[in-house]
């Protein structure tokens, strides 16, 4: 097996668990995981990806992974899958520039169409694949990711430059700071009547991703407190003491903060969008996801108590539907199908 060294390598979000996860569990099973060369420059790594595609000869048990949308430009010689997360420009259009989205959906249909076999990872991302790139549902094969939900079960205690956390009720935003995750609105709600007023604060977590000047701008004009990159432990201690965790994204392909965040025994609230309505089980939802619909969801959260219970008693068992153990074995059915090519 071999995976990308530009997510495997340097950690990009959940993409980078997703293929982590998947590797590791590969490796448990003796399956030798090796990685892809890459570079500091997409255009140059798009080459190298397609390079070894036609370089790499087909040998006995082998298959090229390209895990995070993109990948060959031209068809492999060795046995390959491509994983889509998720297509957001059919919905929005903040994900990227017309350029940026027009750069992707080109790599993105040539990936499908150079390897074997095509992953995504809910029902929404498998109906937006199918009709922005024109593929057979039948095709497509849906494997949700899993979760560690022990892990994030585990309590931990905030570390020392979080420790004034611990004075203060707030809610926690965590993830990549990028336009699809709304978090301007996010920030505009905290300024509004329903919330001001509460005393709590909004906490973000997370490095910027793409696109990200307009968001931080937001961020730090009005004063909300930015944590950026936190390594696990902290994440996890993070989601563990806030008192709500809010994500109101306005498109995700799976969503793996919110599992994560129930896993942790959080209240979670987050908006309905892409794969969050598979994905957010027992999690309250914004009506809308506009500052002013946030600011009701949170302050009603805040005034709900049987609510926020029920998600935070139900979250656990809901996150351990998600397994990776299920997921590697999907995964492993797959790579055997395009073996037998």
């Amino acid at each position: 097996m071999s995976f990308p060294s530009r997510i495997l390598s340097r950690h990009v979000g959940g993409n980078t668990t997703y293929a982590r996860e998947i590797a590791k569990g590969l490796e448990l099973r003796g399956v030798e995981v090796s990685q892809m060369g890459s570079s500091q420059r997409a255009a140059i790594t798009a080459l190298m990806e397609t390079w070894q595609g036609l370089t790499v000869p087909a040998k006995p048990g082998f298959v090229l992974h390209y895990s995070a949308d993109t990948g060959p430009l031209l068809p492999t010689r060795a046995p390959s899958v491509v994983t889509v997360h998720g297509v957001a420009s059919r919905w929005i259009t903040t994900a990227r520039s017309a350029r940026q989205e027009k750069i992707w959906r080109t790599r993105v249909q040539r990936a499908i169409h150079s390897t074997d076999a095509v992953i995504t990872v809910s029902r929404s991302s498998a109906d937006d694949v199918s009709e922005v790139f024109g593929i057979d549902p039948a095709l497509i094969t849906t494997i949700p990711h899993g979760i560690d939900t022990e892990y994030f079960a585990q309590r931990r205690v905030l570390s020392e430059r979080l420790q004034h956390l611990r004075s203060v009720p707030y809610v926690l935003y965590l993830g990549n700071i990028e336009p699809r995750k709304n978090l301007i609105e996010l920030v505009r709600a905290f300024s509004l009547p329903p919330l001001k007023d509460l005393g709590v604060k909004l906490v973000i977590a997370g490095k910027p991703a793409w696109n990200a000047a307009e968001t931080m701008a937001a961020i730090e004009s009005a004063g909300i407190e930015h944590l950026g990159f936190v390594d696990d432990d902290e994440r996890v201690a993070l989601m563990q003491h806030a008192a709500l965790f809010a994500f109101p994204s306005l498109y995700e392909g799976f969503g793996f903060p919110v599992l994560e965040a129930l896993a942790s025994g959080t209240a979670v609230i987050c908006s309905d969008r892409g794969s969050l309505k598979e994905v957010a089980g027992p999690s309250l939802v914004f009506e809308d996801t506009d500052a002013e619909s946030i600011a009701r969801g949170i302050a009603g959260a805040f005034s709900n108590s049987t609510a926020t219970r029920h998600s935070e008693d139900a979250g656990l068992a809901w996150a351990r539907r998600f397994s990776w153990d299920a997921s590697v074995e999907a995964h492993t059915a797959v790579y055997e199908k395009v073996l037998q090519r």
